[in-house]
């Protein structure tokens, strides 16, 4: 059994995908995000995957309106993208966010992510977003020299909630998820990974439940929901057990 996320990605106050974190390659969906989580809800998912896009190239919260929306459904959230003080992380969860997403400040600032992890226990989560396998920072647009695995590493034991491994090269682009990165990171550490980038259909929820075993704890998807590639309903059932 894993968790599925719906994704919500925010740019000027709308739903919105890029293709490969491209900002120039960039599809609205929905104008109302607060309208799409509803619609989320309703299918019966638990938690919504939110990022503000303009906040994560800025280094602080542009969306907080459209947050606040989604918030406003009374679904959990998780939310990255411009996160990188005590404070702003402090702030969204006295707000009702459930869990922060830290990406930038994993790379540039890990012990704030170890603070934050151990003042806010089960509320953080860190965002490992790679190109070819190595760490990408400041909304995808500068790529790093570390490994994926070894910025996981540096946050084993001292009580993150999660690991989101994000290919980038497969983000927005349905080509399926890269399962053999995934699941190397998800064995390389004892905190559970969820997997993003890539997901175009039923067999990618299935894939992912197939690596339950290896700490996999759940899967991000966004173009193959609002390309109707993906039902959500029918994906929930598949992370629960269901045959594909």
């Amino acid at each position: 059994m894993i968790t599925v996320y719906p994704a919500i990605d925010l740019k000027d106050g709308q739903a919105v995908r890029l293709l490969h974190g491209d900002f120039n390659k960039l599809t609205v969906y929905s104008p109302d995000p607060g309208l799409q989580a509803r619609d989320f809800a309703d299918s019966g998912c638990q938690w919504i995957h939110v990022v503000d896009l303009d906040g994560a190239v800025a280094g602080e919260s542009r969306n907080s309106a459209a947050v606040k929306a989604i918030l406003n459904t009374g679904v959990k959230v998780q939310l990255g993208g411009g996160i990188r003080s005590l404070q702003t992380i402090e702030s969204w969860l006295s707000l009702g966010v459930r869990r922060v997403i830290l990406g930038t400040v994993a790379l540039k600032n890990p012990e704030l992510v170890k603070n934050a992890a151990s003042y806010f226990p089960g509320q953080i989560v860190v965002g490992a977003d790679a190109r070819g396998g190595m760490i990408a920072a400041e909304g995808w647009l500068e790529k790093s020299e570390v490994k994926a695995v070894d910025l996981v590493r540096r946050f084993e034991d001292c009580g993150v909630a999660a690991v989101i491994f994000t290919d980038i090269a497969r983000d927005g682009a349905l080509s399926g998820v890269n399962v053999q990165a995934t699941s190397e990171i998800a064995s390389a550490v004892s905190i559970p990974v969820i997997a993003s980038g890539g997901v175009c259909g039923i067999e990618d929820i299935s894939a992912c439940v197939a690596l339950a075993h290896t700490g996999l704890e759940g899967v991000i998807t966004g173009r193959a929901l609002y390309d109707g590639r993906l039902n959500l309903k029918r994906a929930l059932e598949v992370a629960r057990g269901a045959p594909c």
